[in-house]
């Protein structure tokens, strides 16, 4: 996945690009840079199907180690995300990347309310960033706490707050002992991800190309999924609430083409008040007077950092969400496909 960066400058036709794989040194980008950007950005990491709230920075635990970004999941887990530049930086620690992430993942593992998390992780933050939110006459721990219940009640996961902590680690490059460790967690049972990120520039914009690299990919995450005869459905593997798993799912451009929604349709977030929004296109709807893509429309409405938004959206006119849409649809032409089948074989056995 290539997440574009803003920087001057453009592509004219027949005009040769150089295409340079960058590193975040060359670029004198710091670990705390690449996390500053994560943690206003963290949706680039997992597209429309996450739904994530940042909840902590460098947040220190009573053996006085500090981890980077911490959040929550949709099912009400707590996400630890560790991040280094590169191979070189994890090896100038004398502690393991991935012993590192373990470590601050069993400290959240105490964490038994989310009443704890308030006052030991989340407050702190609000209160480091309230420039970023309408605090009114709500102190930092007021505010936290009205936030983290609204995020879990919505997402229907008060009652699994923390029943698991999550690792996802961080970098542009790994070192073989790294990915050694992490795959060993993985196949016993720990939810840990990989991801590089890399700075690739295509002339003068920079892009973040975005790869997962553990779990590894199973065959099967290569078969081509549902399609009806004659459909041209556009599917990639997506992430869900519990991690990258597979699943095969249409897309927003696929919803287009079986004119499930359209242009000029009015959308919500379901669940809360003034969120509708006009759809443009394909990726961007019209909120408040302002084109965005559906991923911020959700963020603005919620407040969330990241937003599953094919959960969440749905048509004001039937009120159904995007998901139910295209699962329908889908269901649809699984039965043609099923009644076209039948239809053959009685017509060879006649």
């Amino acid at each position: 996945m290539y997440i574009p960066v803003t920087f001057d400058g453009g592509i004219q036709r027949n005009e040769a690009i150089e295409i340079k794989v960058r590193n975040f040194k060359d670029l004198n980008l710091q670990e705390r840079h690449i996390e500053e950007f994560l943690r206003k950005n963290i949706n680039l990491l997992f597209g429309d199907d996450q739904t994530l709230l940042v909840v902590g920075q460098q947040v220190r635990n009573a053996s006085n180690g500090i981890s980077d970004l911490t959040a929550i999941d949709a099912d009400g887990n707590i996400v630890l995300i560790e991040i280094k530049r590169d191979v070189q930086d994890i090896k100038a620690r004398k502690e393991p990347f991935e012993f590192q992430a373990i470590r601050y993942a069993a400290s959240y593992a105490k964490i038994s309310t989310p009443e704890s998390l308030v006052e030991l992780v989340y407050s702190s933050y609000i209160e480091i960033h309230k420039d970023e939110y309408e605090l009114g006459d709500l102190t930092p721990s007021e505010k936290a706490r009205r936030e983290l219940n609204k995020f879990l009640s919505s997402n229907d996961a008060l009652k699994t707050f923390n029943k698991k902590q999550r690792i996802i680690l961080i970098a542009s490059s790994f070192d073989e002992q790294t990915l050694s460790a992490v795959a060993w967690l993985i196949a016993n049972g720990v939810d840990a991800l990989c991801l590089n990120i890399t700075p690739v520039f295509m002339g003068e914009q920079g892009f973040l190309r975005i790869e997962k690299i553990l779990p590894p990919a199973q065959l099967d995450d290569f078969y081509v999924g549902l399609a009806g005869e004659g459909s041209t459905i556009k599917e990639e593997i997506i992430s869900t609430d519990s991690g990258f798993n597979r699943t095969w799912l249409p897309r927003m451009d696929q919803l287009f083409e079986w004119e499930l929604i359209k242009a000029g349709d009015s959308i919500e977030i379901k669940e809360f008040e003034s969120s509708e929004a006009i759809i443009i296109d394909d990726t961007l709807v019209r909120f408040n007077g302002e084109e965005i893509s559906y991923n911020n429309w959700g963020k603005k409405v919620t407040g969330w950092s990241s937003i599953s938004i094919y959960e969440w959206a749905m048509l004001s006119s039937i009120k159904k969400t995007l998901h139910e849409l295209r699962m329908e649809k889908m269901a649809e032409l699984e039965e043609a496909k099923a009644s076209q089948g039948e239809k053959v074989q009685n017509e060879e056995v006649g």
